[in-house]
């Protein structure tokens, strides 16, 4: 034990004078996102959830503690998080923290919120994992009360594996304060607030009891589907996943992604909501869940190689717009000019306005029911 002191007291009076040891924790937490400044997609600090930090101008004006190429995205930006980017924006973050640079000597790389367009977070994840109906209070959502308490009692007895499936990134993908388009002649679009675990290392046939270590962090993300099917008649009539999840902004991400050491345990202190035009429709805790998020990262590594920035999203609540058009007087799909509202506690909210497509050259749309000029064989 001697030696060992003697060792840390050599090495600190050996240190040049006026070098001070980095900081290993920022004096306020910080989220990251994607903004467009200037007039180009660039990754961004924010504080408070109401100041953008351009990462790139604060690393060439901030003093060098750590030197550390910009990250290209937010891609590049999660591979090298714990390869000297965390540590230079902890100095970033205490530099802005010192002699109140965040309120009355603000430098020109922080940005107010409301100044910048704030951008989907991750420009594109590779793969989108969402579960389907893994929350008790989603199954049978649509049927007697008597008929979802057989429904979920007999899923409690026998959980088996997770459902996922894959969403689209480009074209999906949306950022907050984009618009979620209803394609032309369809009348079935649905709501579905979900928590997005964005992952930071490669993962292959990860075990649920360290699935935690290879998450990056946290994001708000809402499964937008149409209910409507496909046509009748040809191969696999009724449901299809495809025309469900695939359409054109569809998959609502963001405002920001918080690092994990920000927000916790998401299996204790989870809570998403969404609202339709200001009416709570959706309100979920984690203990709802049927797989952990855990268990999901298990099973999607198992079947496919997850790697840095693709995202799972944690499957939704009762609440939405198919169960409760069939189970409460006066719910309805969504309608263009309405605004979602998603948000998760400790991460933050996306406010989607609604809009309808208008219509395509001949009229053809997506040639899906009930669009009148379907081409019949």
């Amino acid at each position: 034990m001697r030696l060992i002191s003697a060792i840390v007291l050599v090495l600190t009076l050996a240190m040049p004078a006026g070098v001070a040891q980095t900081p290993s924790k920022p004096a306020e937490p910080y989220k990251v996102g994607t903004f467009e400044i200037n007039k180009a997609p660039a990754v961004g600090l924010v504080l408070r959830d109401s100041l953008i930090v351009d990462i790139n101008a604060a690393n060439t004006a901030v003093p060098a503690g750590t030197k550390v190429a910009t990250p290209r995205d937010m891609i590049d930006l999660i591979e090298r998080y714990d390869a000297g980017l965390r540590t230079r924006f902890v100095e970033i973050v205490n530099y802005l923290a010192a002699n109140n640079r965040l309120t009355t000597a603000r430098p020109a790389f922080v940005h107010d919120v409301k100044s910048v367009k704030t951008m989907a977070p991750i420009l594109y994840p590779s793969k989108i994992l969402n579960a389907a109906v893994n929350f008790y209070s989603h199954v049978n959502e649509a049927g007697t009360p008597e008929e979802q308490a057989a429904a979920r009692r007999q899923r409690r007895e026998q959980r088996g594996v997770p459902y996922l499936f894959l969403k689209p990134g480009r074209g999906a993908v949306v950022g907050n304060g984009d618009n979620v388009v209803i394609p032309w002649g369809r009348d079935r679009i649905d709501w579905e607030v979900e928590l997005g675990a964005v992952i930071g290392r490669t993962a292959k046939y990860v075990d649920a009891k360290s699935a935690q270590d290879f998450v990056f962090g946290y994001t708000v993300t809402i499964d937008v589907s149409d209910r409507g099917g496909r046509p009748p008649g040809g191969y696999g009539s009724g449901s299809d996943w495809f025309v469900g999840k695939g359409h054109d902004t569809f998959a609502p991400q963001g405002p920001w992604i918080v690092p994990k050491e920000f927000y916790g345990d998401p299996m204790q202190n989870l809570r998403q909501t969404l609202s339709v035009g200001g009416k709570l429709l959706q309100e979920a805790r984690a203990g709802d869940m049927i797989h952990s998020l855990w268990e999901l990262i298990e099973y999607g590594s198992s079947i496919v190689t997850l790697f840095p920035g693709d995202v799972i999203n944690n499957g939704t609540s009762g609440g939405t717009a198919a169960g409760s058009a069939q189970t409460r007087t006066g719910s309805r799909f969504l309608k263009p000019g309405e605004v979602l509202e998603a948000s998760i506690d400790g991460i933050g909210t996306l406010r989607m306005p609604v809009v309808g497509e208008a219509q395509p050259p001949g009229g053809t749309g997506a040639r899906l029911p009930p669009v009148a000029s379907y081409r019949k064989p």
